[in-house]
């Protein structure tokens, strides 16, 4: 199950350039992860500041 980005998520940006597939973009306000490409590493998750990256339900 792919992980997902919460609402606490301040934009900042760090996560994006630390996914090994290319998962992650900037969304409208928030960055957001795309299910069909996420392999559900956790690498995302170690990068978070403010621990707004969450795994999947």
């Amino acid at each position: 199950m792919a992980h997902v980005i919460t609402d606490e998520c301040v934009s900042c940006g760090t996560c994006e350039p630390e996914c090994p597939c290319g998962a992650i973009s900037a969304g409208d306000p928030i960055y957001v992860i795309d299910a069909e490409v996420c392999t559900d590493c956790g690498v995302c998750v170690d990068s978070c500041p403010v621990d707004a990256i969450k795994p999947g339900e």
